[in-house]
C-alpha cells in the first residue's frame, strides 16, 4: 500500500483525496492546509486521515511514500523539490512550475532520487481524449490539418497566473499527447481588463513542422461556459464537446478532395465528401481514478508516467513562449525562446 500525503485542500485537493481514497494500492495518510476549517472538513469525511497546518509534517513523515502538491503554482517548485529530496514520489498539479528552469530542477531531482514524478494533466486520462488519440492514430483519419479549441467561461479569475496558465495549459497537454509533435513557434495576443491582474483572455496560434496549425481561444469573461475542440483531418474530422453529457466525441466522415486533373479542373477543382457521423463509446471511469491507478503502477513497476516531468516541462516552455509573445503583441516566438519575425530570427 502506497501512503500518500496531500498538500493543499482548496479547489482541487478534495477531488484528489476522494480519488486517492478509492484507488486500489493508495492510502491517504495525511492532508496539509493552512486553513484549519478545511482540515476540519477532512477530519469529518476521513476520520483516519492525519491533518496538519504544516506541510513539512507530511514531507518529513517516514511512513509517507508520496506527496501530492495541490497548491498555487508559485509554491509548486519549493514543495515539490522538498518532497523529492525527502525521498518521496511526487504528484504535482499543472502547470508543473512557474519557470522551465524550475521544471528542469524537479526532473533532475526525481531522477537523482529514483522517484516517480507525475504532473496532473488530467485531460489526458479522460476517456474522450484517449479515444481521440486512438482515432487520430488510425489510418482512417488521414493527415491532421488543424486543431481548434474554445475554452471560455465567466471566471474563475486567478491572482497568480494568467488565463493561459489556467486554461490554455489543457490544450498544450492535449496537443502534446495527440500529436507526439512539438510546435515550432507560437503567436499569442491577450489583455487584462483590470489593472494589476493577469491577462484574462488570449488567442493563441501554434505552428508545427508538419503544417498543422492549432488555434486556442481562452477567456474568463465569456457569458457562457464552452469546452469545445475541433480536429480536422484529411479523411475524417472530430468534434469534442466536454460539456456534452453523453456524446462528447463525434466523428464526421467529411472532407474535401483537390485535383489538378485537366479533365476535371473546369468542372470543380475542389470536391466535397459528406458521409456518416458516429459517436464512439467512451470509458466513463473518472480521469483522476485512471491517473491514480497509473501512478501506483508506475511506482510499483518502475514505469515512466504518461504525464511525466518531461511533458510537464514542455507545457511550461509553451506557457513561457506564449506569455512572451503576448507581451510583444503577438510576435511569433520559437518555443526555445527565439523570436521569429517575417521568417528571420530576432534577438
Amino acid at each position: 500500500m502506497i501512503r500518500i500525503g496531500v498538500i493543499g485542500y482548496g479547489y482541487w485537493g478534495p477531488n484528489l483525496v476522494r480519488n486517492f481514497a478509492e484507488t486500489p494500492g493508495l492510502s491517504v495518510a495525511g492532508v496539509a492546509d493552512l486553513d484549519q476549517k478545511k482540515l476540519d472538513i477532512v477530519q469529518k469525511r476521513y476520520p483516519g486521515v492525519k491533518t496538519t497546518t504544516r506541510f513539512r509534517d507530511l514531507i518529513e513523515d517516514p511512513d509517507i511514500d508520496a506527496i501530492a502538491v495541490a497548491t498555487p503554482v508559485s509554491t509548486h517548485f519549493e514543495l515539490g523539490l522538498a518532497s523529492l529530496k525527502a525521498g518521496k514520489h511526487l504528484w504535482v498539479e499543472k502547470p508543473m512550475t512557474e519557470t522551465s528552469q524550475q521544471g528542469r530542477q524537479l526532473i533532475d531531482e526525481a531522477e537523482k532520487q529514483g522517484r516517480v514524478l507525475i504532473v496532473d494533466h488530467t485531460f489526458i486520462y479522460t476517456g474522450a481524449v484517449r479515444k481521440m488519440a486512438e482515432i487520430i492514430s488510425g489510418d482512417d483519419f488521414g493527415n491532421i490539418f488543424y486543431y481548434d479549441s474554445t475554452r471560455v467561461n465567466l471566471g474563475l479569475f486567478q491572482r497568480d497566473v494568467s488565463v493561459i496558465s489556467d486554461l490554455a495549459v489543457h490544450d498544450f497537454s492535449i496537443l502534446d499527447y495527440l500529436l507526439g509533435e512539438q510546435p515550432l513557434a507560437v503567436s499569442a495576443v491577450g489583455t487584462n481588463h483590470f489593472p494589476g491582474t493577469p491577462e484574462n483572455l488570449s488567442y493563441l496560434t501554434l505552428f508545427y513542422n508538419s503544417g498543422m496549425v492549432a488555434h486556442i481561444n481562452v477567456n474568463w469573461l465569456a457569458p457562457v461556459k464552452m469546452r469545445q475542440i475541433l480536429v480536422g483531418g484529411s479523411k475524417k474530422m472530430i468534434a469534442y464537446d466536454d460539456l456534452e453529457p453523453s456524446e462528447k466525441i463525434k466523428v464526421y466522415d467529411k472532407g474535401i478532395s483537390f485535383t489538378d486533373d485537366p479533365q476535371q479542373i473546369y468542372q470543380m477543382r475542389v470536391g466535397y465528401r459528406t458521409g456518416d457521423m458516429w459517436a464512439p463509446r467512451l470509458d466513463a471511469t473518472e480521469a483522476l481514478r485512471v491517473e491514480g491507478e497509473h501512478f501506483v503502477d508506475c511506482i510499483e513497476n518502475g514505469k515512466s508516467p504518461l504525464t511525466d516531468g518531461s511533458l510537464g516541462l514542455r507545457v511550461v516552455e509553451l506557457i513561457e513562449a506564449s506569455t512572451r509573445s503576448m507581451k510583444e503583441r503577438g510576435r511569433s516566438v520559437e518555443v526555445n525562446g527565439k523570436f521569429m519575425y517575417q521568417g528571420r530570427r530576432v534577438a
